[in-house]
């Protein structure tokens, strides 16, 4: 199909009262949904202009040692597991940004909004959940134009200060690709 110009990576799994899922593989559904397909994705596509990740406010919460990342030695905490989900993919938008200078790569938090993930008594507004994403994915002027942020309706937000770490991103990057037999290609 050739390259993409941008791509979203907008799926997600939330926690909401529900015990841990695993998938056919053996894995948390919220890790293999919220990070490992977004990886597989992005190390499988010719690099994209683009790339636009939605993560969430929730990542500032997340572990950052990677220590069971599929929740199969501790008891499982669905809030926990999707804060540190979030962390992850911040931390996988910020090693696309480090490892392919010529994608614009960036994490959103389109917010807290009312959806069947969000809930009803989500504070956020819901018209504006999509703005920024859309606007890094074709906006033309030069505060769309960056790599390696994190975005909260059209401003840029400070993400967890681990999220920026190399070593980070590079264990996350290399555990992503043990799981997946798929290495993360040179940009």
């Amino acid at each position: 199909m050739g390259p993409f110009d941008a791509v979203i990576h907008n799926a997600g799994i939330g926690y909401y009262g529900r015990s841990r899922v695993e998938t056919e593989d053996g894995l948390s559904d919220v890790f293999a949904v919220n990070v490992l397909a977004p990886y597989l994705l992005t190390a499988l596509v010719t690099p994209p202009e683009r790339l636009i990740y939605l993560s969430s406010g929730m990542h500032h919460s997340g572990d950052t040692t990677l220590r069971d990342p599929q929740w199969t030695r501790r008891p499982w905490q669905g809030s926990q597991a999707y804060s540190e989900s979030k962390l992850y993919l911040t931390a996988l938008a910020m090693a696309v940004a480090r490892r392919w200078p010529s994608t614009l790569s960036n994490a959103v938090d389109p917010g807290w909004v009312p959806t069947k993930m969000g809930g009803s008594s989500a504070t956020d507004d819901l018209q504006a959940a999509p703005v920024t994403q859309a606007w890094l994915a074709a906006g033309d002027d030069s505060a769309a134009r960056v790599t390696g942020s994190y975005f909260h309706h059209q401003q840029p937000r400070t993400p967890h200060p681990a999220t920026r770490s190399r070593e980070l991103q590079d264990r996350l990057l290399e555990y992503c690709a043990g799981l997946s037999q798929v290495g993360f290609p040179v940009g």
